[in-house]
């Protein structure tokens, strides 16, 4: 899709879908103006959104398999993101190191073309209900939970990743539509993801008890 693509489909959003994830990445890539796009830009252009939108955006990488160590690096904004969230704090604050990383637009260009066909999907199918669930002082929660995934995240545990950073992508969906059931979803996901993780510890902790017990027993 190209930027006149971009450009004509955002001049015919309605009103109400403006603040989308979707459509606010659109309009950064079919502004032709910028050479760079940086995450400072990104906060400033969700403002009270940002939360969702940053914690997706580092969150959603790791669904995918990832060179090992990746995990790590994003799973560090995501402890720092969701530790504010739980702490209720209105918008995100990030250092400056972070926040003045930046990609060329072509590059971003590139990956939100790819990923926003996909958010667009999401955004279908979710709706404001059950709001209560998805806003203030429920979404300290949310970021309690977010925190205790984004830890397990940033651990080197074989198949930690994937199932933590979907659960953190659903709920940052979840708070910027204000879907509850989304919410849930997340909860029900995140319960998952601790089972499946506990389960990896619990198999690598049996092996090095057995491979430690063998060892000794040749000494």
């Amino acid at each position: 899709m190209t930027s006149h693509e971009y450009s004509a489909g955002l001049a015919g959003t309605p009103p109400h879908e403006e603040r989308r994830l979707s459509v606010i990445l659109a309009a950064l890539v079919a502004d032709g103006t910028r050479t760079r796009i940086g995450i400072g830009e990104l906060v400033a252009a969700m403002q009270d959104r940002a939360f969702g939108v940053l914690m997706f955006v580092f969150a959603i990488p790791n669904v995918l398999p990832t060179p090992p160590g990746v995990s790590s690096v994003l799973g560090a904004p995501l402890l720092l993101l969701s530790l504010q969230l739980a702490l209720g704090k209105p918008t995100p604050w990030l250092p400056q190191f972070i926040a003045r990383r930046s990609l060329p637009a072509a590059e971003f260009g590139a990956v939100v073309r790819r990923v926003v066909p996909w958010i667009a999907r999401a955004e279908r199918l979710l709706k404001p209900r059950l709001e209560v669930l998805a806003r203030p002082p429920a979404e300290r929660l949310i970021g309690v939970v977010c925190l205790l995934l984004a830890i397990v995240l940033f651990l080197p545990i074989p198949l930690g990743n994937m199932l933590p950073a979907l659960a953190i992508a659903i709920f940052s969906l979840a708070i910027l539509e204000r879907d509850g059931i989304a919410v849930l979803i997340g909860y029900v996901l995140s319960a998952v993801s601790v089972v499946v993780v506990a389960g990896v510890v619990y198999a690598m902790v049996v092996s090095a008890i057995f491979l430690l017990k063998n060892a000794v027993g040749w000494l």
